[in-house]
């Protein structure tokens, strides 16, 4: 309990950093979880590079975005009644998350050395697959982080559920990460 108060304390006093590092701590437990638990690796075959490109990546691109579209959903959708959940659920999945995706996964691409033209290649075979995926999950999950968790706290659930669907349902993000290179290429 002391350390639940501690970390509000820290969101209370440094919002967007403590988001942005529970972004990239969230990510790379969820790779650790997907290499270790679902893909069965083992601690001599885990690919640290992608553990890290997993956590720069939440630290550096998903837990600033996410945080700041939460931040612009609700300052166009204001209210918490179960219409509003409702409607900021249908934008952030409607808009949003397309969006984010054709973002996410290229820039994985990129980070991890593939070509532009190898690139788009890859997104174009495997975008569409990519937001089906998405679908299956995070409509639900949305609409309940929307309609019962407070603005400042709302990015931790998201996070989190990446790294608590259980095993054999990869954390979506490591899982689409470790199909778009192809299982990776770092280690």
């Amino acid at each position: 309990m002391a350390l639940w108060r501690a970390y509000q304390r820290a969101l209370a006093a440094h919002p967007w950093k403590v988001q942005v590092l529970t972004a990239g701590s969230l990510m790379g437990l969820g790779d650790i979880i997907s290499q270790q638990l679902v893909e069965r690796r083992g601690l001599q075959e885990h690919q640290r590079g992608r553990t890290l490109t997993m956590m720069s990546l939440g630290c550096g691109f998903v837990g600033p975005v996410v945080g700041g579209w939460y931040k612009v959903l609700d300052r166009f959708i204001p209210g918490t009644t179960k219409v509003d959940a409702l409607k900021k659920m249908m934008l952030d999945q409607g808009g949003f998350a397309p969006c984010f995706l054709g973002c996410f996964l290229p820039l994985v691409g990129a980070l991890n050395g593939l070509s532009a033209k190898d690139n788009w290649a890859k997104l174009q075979r495997d975008y569409p697959d990519a937001l089906i995926t998405n679908y299956y999950l995070w409509p639900a999950v949305q609409l309940a982080n929307f309609y019962l968790v407070p603005l400042h706290y709302r990015e931790d659930p998201a996070s989190t559920t990446l790294v608590s669907i259980p095993p054999g349902a990869p954390p979506l993000m490591a899982y689409l990460e470790g199909q778009w290179l192809g299982c990776c290429s770092l280690g």
